[in-house]
Formats: structure tokens, sequence, C-alpha cells
């Protein structure tokens, strides 16, 4: 699993490097100029990070408090390939990307804006933003009646890495075959089921697809029995 460490030896962005990939890998400076200039966006003294996937349930950052939110006009879709981590470059998996939508729920965590801030966040950077297919975005969420402005990785339609015209069997089929370092699809996808629900939010269409990855599944272990 992905944990500080991995973030800390850069080994992501050892394996992004492959030649055969042909990625623009983004240095340590370049996030870092990432970071000043999203921080420079935020009009409020408390910085919130929106996480609506494996944020959810391995965040890995300190943080002080957590609340349930609600983006409006937004949802999560499998809409990002990954050839490295959750797939292989033979065969990618898919990790979720937040896009243009009805409504998306998920979890808001307050960290400290203290000396310790840019360190955090440059793991968080080395997490999302390594290769851009993420574009940092402060969004207006609501938990209640209170909004609170978070910050989230919306997915980058421009990007390579960016599908939306998979069809639904061929996700299934992605998420339930493709395997990399960091575990598989299937599971990246079964965690962030447990991980909403854990905190009362059922995202019908991810619970749908859980369902039909495992069914796939038990079918090809079947097939090979």
């Amino acid at each position: 699993m992905l944990n500080r460490e991995v973030l800390e030896s850069k080994l992501p962005q050892q394996l992004l490097a492959n030649p055969e990939l042909s990625l623009k890998i983004l240095s340590d400076e370049e996030l870092l100029a990432s970071i000043k200039a999203t921080l420079e966006q935020n009009s409020t003294n408390e910085l919130w990070i929106f996480a609506y996937g494996s944020l959810i349930w391995n965040p890995l950052f300190d943080y002080l408090e957590r609340c349930v939110v609600t983006l409006e006009g937004w949802q999560r879709q499998f809409c990002l390939l990954v050839p490295v981590g959750r797939g292989t470059i033979e065969n990618p998996g898919l990790v979720l990307g937040l896009e243009p939508g009805d409504r998306c729920q998920g979890i808001a965590y307050r960290i400290a804006v203290d000396d310790n801030l840019e360190a955090e966040l440059l793991l968080l950077w080395r997490r999302e933003m390594i290769v851009g297919s993420y574009i940092p975005t402060w969004l207006t969420a609501k938990n209640g009646s209170r909004e609170i402005s978070v910050l989230t990785f919306i997915v980058n339609s421009q990007h390579r890495a960016y599908v939306n015209h998979l069809s639904r069997e061929e996700i299934v089929t992605s998420l339930a075959t493709a395997k990399g370092f960091l575990g598989s699809s299937a599971e990246y996808l079964s965690h962030t089921v447990q991980g909403l629900l854990a905190e009362g939010i059922e995202d019908q269409q991810l619970i749908e697809l859980d369902h039909l990855v495992k069914h796939q599944q038990r079918q090809f272990n079947q097939d090979l029995s």
C-alpha cells in the first residue's frame, strides 16, 4: 500500500520515468511552485482538503479534523488510466477523477497551517500531481448548512491519461484485472466503497461497479479451476 515512506523515497517518480511511458515528471521545484500558486488562491485562513477516492481511506497527511461534505456539480468517475501503481504498461488500471456532473459526497480534512505545511503538501503533490493528470482547484463544499472552501484535485481532461470513452464493460474488465506495485485496481475500488460506507455515504455507481468486478473475478477463477 502507498505510504509516506514510498512518497518520501520518490519511488513513484522513478517508476513513472520509464521511457516507454513518455510522461513528463514534475520535479520537486515544479511541485513547490504549484503549491505556492495554489495557496495564493486561498481566500480563507483555513486549509481543507477534499477527498473523493483513496484519500478517504489512506490520506497519509496529518489533519486536525474531518467531516462529510457534498460538492454540487461534480462527480467522481473512473476516468484516469494508470500504467504504474494500480496497473502496468501492458494492462493499465483505472483510478478516480473528479469531473463536472451531478454531486459528489466525500471527506474534507482540515490540516494545520503551520511550519510543517509545505512538507505535508509536498508529499500530497508528489502523490496527486507528479504527472499533471489532476488540477488543484478550490471549490465550495457543504457540511449541512455550513459552507467550506476545499482544495481538491479535479481531473485534467487534456492529459493523455484521461479517458471518457470506455464502456461499462471495459471499465469493469480493467478494474478486475489490472495490478501494479501498489496493488490492484479492484482493491482501490473496494477500499473506496468501504471507506465511503464507513462514513454513511452510499455511492450506488461505485457499489454496482464493485459487485460487477467481484463477479468477473469469480468467473475468471472458476474458469481456471
